[in-house]
């Protein structure tokens, strides 16, 4: 065998890979996606205020005050929180929190999954529920085919202190703040470019929140996320195909927060998920 057939022969298997590995991980996302009581089964999003208020979707009256929500249920009514039954003296007052921001609490109502949570500094409730007509519609997400010209090499580079960013949210009224620990440095489309990063869920990973010339066009106009994970000399893996929606792609249910402006890329991002179906419905 030729050295050319050899390189060529690596070359393909490589490909191979690279698109296996690519479908495996968009499976095994959509079926995160997909979960009985994932952002799908989001019924109601409510918006606490001092005042106790019954909630759709929810039992009992709600209310919060001085960083602490207030619940109340009547008797036949049942929330349990990891197993244990909380409406052991029907009428009395539960108490619930201080929850962290972007941190919240499940709770559990029959098969409803009562989501308590703190977004932008105020106190929201999301029933979740798998007989919601968005999941139990839901066809999946069109995404570009696995391009590796997209996954690309790049650099980390901190900031010399972490920098506290505020950025817009998908719903009016709020803003969010994250701490952007620095930069990723990268060349994509002949240019060199660079991403703000927040810090990620996952201990030593990366979020990164962008928009680019697709965007609104083939793929979500508000924001698409890809989380990295750079190494210990700072290099990075940015691959695009991996960009996926957050939840306000599918719901209007949704807090998530818009990408800094400087993350507006002056490149078409081929790659990645595209418009999900009902938005495309809608257009």
């Amino acid at each position: 065998m030729s050295t050319h057939t050899e390189t060529t022969t690596r070359t393909e298997t490589a490909l191979e890979t690279f698109n296996e590995e690519w479908h495996e991980w968009h499976d095994a996302h959509e079926r995160h996606r997909a979960h009985p009581h994932g952002f799908l089964a989001v019924t109601h999003l409510h918006w606490l205020g001092s005042e106790a208020t019954r909630l759709e979707g929810a039992p009992g009256t709600w209310s919060v005050d001085a960083d602490v929500v207030r619940v109340v249920l009547e008797p036949g009514e049942s929330l349990q929180r990891d197993g244990v039954e909380l409406n052991t003296d029907p009428g009395k007052t539960l108490e619930l929190g201080p929850i962290e921001e972007r941190g919240g609490i499940n709770l559990v109502s029959g098969d409803t999954v009562v989501e308590v949570a703190k977004r932008g500094g105020e106190y929201i409730v999301r029933p979740r529920n798998p007989s919601n007509t968005l999941l139990q519609e839901y066809r999946g997400t069109p995404a570009y085919a696995p391009n590796a010209a997209f996954a690309v090499a790049g650099r980390f580079v901190p900031f010399e202190a972490p920098r506290p960013t505020t950025v817009g949210a998908a719903v009016e009224g709020i803003q969010h703040v994250y701490e952007a620990p620095g930069e990723i440095r990268f060349k994509l489309a002949g240019k060199e470019l660079a991403l703000t990063a927040f810090n990620g869920y996952a201990p030593g990973s990366l979020s990164v929140l962008f928009t680019d010339q697709t965007s609104g066009k083939t793929t979500y106009a508000a924001n698409r996320s890809l989380s990295v994970v750079p190494a210990a000399d700072g290099s990075v893996q940015l691959d695009f195909n991996r960009a996926v929606n957050l939840p306000c792609a599918y719901t209007d249910l949704a807090t998530c927060p818009l990408p800094p402006a400087e993350n507006r890329l002056p490149v078409a991002v081929e790659a990645g998920e595209k418009i999900p179906y009902e938005r495309q419905d809608q257009q």
